[in-house]
């Protein structure tokens, strides 16, 4: 059966620069190469999950603009249901990348349209109760996340947040979290702490029923209520560009977890 999942978040127009160094605080540097690229976390999961095989349909924001346009014609391109992508007066998302000659990047966020998804409507809902799968993250006001993820615990969907950008986060909307997925910035971000991995994973157990802890080069970490622990290591690459590369990853968690 064909996993069914649907994506609430974030679309942007991602505008990237190549550069040898990554700029600090005050200075220019020159970059080597330009290129515009379909982005948004939320659009990015919505397209690694249809490439995953899933059914999967995207609900969010795009502005009246050329990069609107832009924005909706990658999804479709990518086989995601956009029925429900809205188009609201002015611009769309836009974050503004750097990446250095050993993939580290730097990403500012300029939210647009997405600033506008503060809520859901009932056919949004409807489709939300019908999916195996509800895949959030933080890049759209956590009024429309709460309300998306409220949605699902009434249907039955199953809810993976992953909770990108940082933030501290309600316990209201904790509540409904199925599976966390959080690097580990993002993990003292919400515990309110910094600390080693395992002791995270203890920690963010007291708030979700599952969490899972990407940790970069070093792979990932599996923590849930029942005991099972688990550790699986990254893949040995010679890394290019690691912007998405996270959204990638919890799209392809989100579509097996759905296929069971």
């Amino acid at each position: 059966m064909t996993a069914r999942v649907v994506v609430v978040g974030s679309a942007n127009l991602d505008l990237v620069v190549t550069t040898p160094t990554l700029p600090t605080p005050g200075e220019t540097v020159l970059g080597e190469g330009f290129s515009t690229v379909p982005g948004g976390k939320g659009a990015n999961q919505a397209v690694a999950a249809a490439r995953a095989g899933a059914d999967c349909a995207f609900v969010g924001a795009v502005g009246q603009d050329s990069f609107g346009g832009l924005l909706r014609d990658n999804l479709v391109g990518a086989g995601v249901d956009v029925s429900r992508l809205r188009a609201v007066p002015g611009p769309s998302g836009v974050a503004l990348i750097a990446v250095d000659s050993s993939a580290e990047n730097f990403i500012v966020v300029a939210p647009g349209a997405n600033g506008e998804l503060v809520g859901l409507d009932a056919e949004d809902r409807a489709l939300i109760a019908a999916a195996d799968v509800l895949l959030l993250q933080l890049e759209t006001p956590l009024t429309a996340v709460a309300e998306a993820a409220g949605a699902a615990r009434a249907g039955g969907t199953t809810v993976v947040l992953n909770a990108a950008p940082a933030r501290l986060l309600p316990a209201e909307l904790l509540a409904l979290v199925d599976v966390l997925v959080v690097n580990q910035g993002e993990a003292e971000t919400i515990v309110g702490r910094a600390d080693e991995p395992d002791v995270l994973l203890a920690a963010l157990l007291d708030l979700v029923p599952r969490v899972v802890l990407t940790l970069g080069a070093r792979g990932a970490r599996y923590a849930d209520r029942a005991g099972l622990r688990l550790a699986v290591d990254a893949p040995l690459i010679e890394a290019v560009d690691t912007t998405a590369a996270r959204d990638a990853f919890t799209a392809a968690l989100a579509v097996a977890w759905a296929e069971g």
